[in-house]
């Protein structure tokens, strides 16, 4: 595996130019991801499509309203996302077929956050980063997933150490919360998103053209340089083993 970015970094060329290049399997791929979503969208209703505005999820969201997919797809606007992807966002919800709804934390308790610890706590330790992160993003995930049978996601293998085994049904949630994870791009290359991309022409937050391949909010994502890993740029100032937070951790 292979999850770090190996195109030149050339300051004036477009993501779409530095990772467009569609695996030989491309086409058995997206076959397997389309199948998989109608088997989603089919069988396990209600499902939705969790969504942070990246490039897999894009592509994503373009399949569901290609095939005209009876799945709704959903948001978490943190109150601390780069301008570009909220523009990003309105444009989704400006021509999207596929319903998109927008969930957020409660301000309440953002705000009382900021003022019993401040509002660069989330550099001090991994627990007030962690907090943050369950304030701004685990409380609106869950409110997002109730009622839900299944959720889909834009997890690839290759995205890094922790998710190379991520698998294209992920069954692990169905004890514990009745949920079932779908991965449809589990198996696709970063050059297979991108092919994707430039082939249907979808829309596509420009901080992929910045060197941001991993999108979260702006005080934790930075853009990577040539040869660091796909996920270099998320809570960078961390130990690599402590970098989700927690929307996709496996059990």
């Amino acid at each position: 595996m292979n999850s770090s970015l190996i195109a030149p970094r050339n300051p004036t060329a477009k993501a779409i130019d530095l990772h467009a290049q569609a695996s030989a399997d491309y086409a058995a791929k997206l076959n397997e991801s389309q199948t998989l979503l109608h088997r989603a969208a089919a069988e396990f209703t209600p499902v939705t499509q969790a969504s942070s505005l990246g490039a897999e999820d894009v592509v994503l969201t373009h399949i569901i309203n290609r095939l005209a997919l009876d799945i709704p797809v959903f948001v978490l606007e943190t109150g601390a996302l780069h301008t570009e992807t909220l523009a990003l966002l309105e444009r989704t919800q400006a021509h999207s077929r596929a319903p998109i709804n927008v969930f957020r934390p409660v301000q309440e308790s953002v705000i009382a956050f900021v003022r019993d610890k401040g509002q660069d706590a989330i550099y001090q330790s991994i627990d007030l980063r962690k907090e943050c992160c369950s304030l701004r993003k685990m409380a609106p995930l869950a409110r997002a997933l109730q009622g839900q049978r299944a959720w889909i996601t834009g997890l690839r293998q290759e995205q890094s150490t922790a998710r190379a085994e991520v698998p294209l049904q992920d069954d692990t949630e169905v004890a514990a919360k009745g949920l079932t994870k779908f991965n449809p791009l589990a198996r696709w290359t970063w050059g297979d998103v991108w092919h994707y991309i430039a082939e249907n022409e979808v829309d596509y937050n420009p901080l992929h053209d910045q060197f941001f391949p991993s999108i979260g909010c702006a005080p934790c994502t930075r853009p990577i340089s040539l040869g660091e890993e796909f996920r270099a740029g998320r809570w960078w100032w961390e130990d690599e083993a402590a970098k989700e937070c927690g929307l996709h951790v496996r059990k």
